[in-house]
């Protein structure tokens, strides 16, 4: 089979197209034939070796997918021939995609196969986020960092739904009319605008309940500084490339709190939530009320110009490899 190899931790543009040895399923695993395959600001991560989890040598990076299902192992229940989507820590950007029959989920309804490539980790990670640890409930007021990528997109959608006032912040009048017409309500460009001034006009001073970061990097301490008092703060991840240096003194004097989301970890410590919020997902995309944007789709051996439009943050909505017709 072709797939993208890593073959030691560095940075992206060290990957290669290569052939790699077909995978054959263990005791609880399953092959699938990859279809499509979404990007994601971690796979970066992961191939530099700056992740929490470190694949072992050589081997291809892809946290989630659909496709169909090829080959099982012994114990699992799954059948040959089924479309379904997975997440784990790596090996969809290839043609064949060993993970365990734990990770494989049915193909959701009401979503093309480039949707739901990209569904899993960005609506999946939003979701947890906004309902689980940031308690986003009606009349809230949530700002959104980076709001026009993929898992910022997915918040602002999810946040509507759940009742939420949702000011969108992004580096483009470009993106922020693409986070309009996901339901935004209030549009922020912190490239001309001073992001806490931007924000208190806003709320009329207020300050907002949730703080949804996906960014980090300076942005961060200006959001925080915007929250309102008891307000949560959601640390998604550091796609600007800095972890930020929040001073303690900011949570104390807002009675505010900087809430850690890590998705991935969350499904194998509360499997039985996480099943359940799952199935609110799959409910939201059978029903026409979450619209999954897919802004570029590129080949297999095209996969430098997709870690191009991520790296330079020029994607809005998920970026998607389409490595099988």
């Amino acid at each position: 089979m072709r797939g993208i190899v890593c073959k030691e931790f560095g940075p992206v543009d060290k990957l290669e197209l290569s052939e790699m040895p077909d995978p054959l399923p263990g005791r609880g695993e399953v092959v699938i034939d990859v279809s499509a395959a979404a990007m994601n600001f971690p796979d970066i991560l992961i191939v530099e070796g700056k992740y929490q989890v470190r694949p072992e040598l050589p081997f291809s990076p892809g946290m989630e997918g659909t496709g169909v299902i090829s080959a099982v192992g012994d114990g699992v229940t799954l059948q040959v021939g089924s479309q379904v989507v997975a997440a784990v820590t790596h090996g969809s950007f290839a043609e064949k995609w060993l993970v365990p029959a734990t990770s494989v989920l049915p193909f959701p309804n009401g979503l093309s196969v480039e949707q739901a490539a990209g569904f899993t980790v960005a609506y999946g990670t939003a979701f947890y986020a906004l309902s689980q640890r940031g308690q986003v409930g009606e009349g809230d007021a949530l700002l959104v960092l980076g709001a026009a990528g993929g898992v910022g997109s997915a918040a602002v959608e999810l946040g509507k739904i759940m009742g939420a006032t949702v000011i969108a912040a992004a580096s483009t009048d470009e993106k922020l009319s693409f986070a309009s017409s996901l339901g935004a309500d209030h549009t922020i460009n912190y490239t001309e605008q001073e992001l806490k001034s931007a924000v208190r006009k806003v709320t009329d001073g207020r300050g907002v309940d949730v703080v949804f970061d996906p960014v980090g990097g300076d942005l961060s301490e200006s959001a925080f500084r915007a929250i309102a008092w008891n307000g949560r703060h959601l640390v998604i991840g550091f796609a600007a490339g800095d972890i930020p240096a929040i001073p303690l003194n900011l949570p104390l004097l807002k009675g505010a709190s900087i809430v850690g989301v890590y998705w991935g970890d969350w499904l194998t410590k509360e499997p039985n939530t996480a099943a359940e919020m799952v199935a609110e997902l799959y409910d939201l995309a059978a029903t026409g009320r979450v619209h999954p944007r897919v802004s570029d789709v590129f080949a297999l051996a095209e996969f430098a110009d997709g870690y191009a439009a991520l790296t330079n943050r020029t994607a809005s909505g998920k970026v998607v490899l389409r490595v099988s017709e």
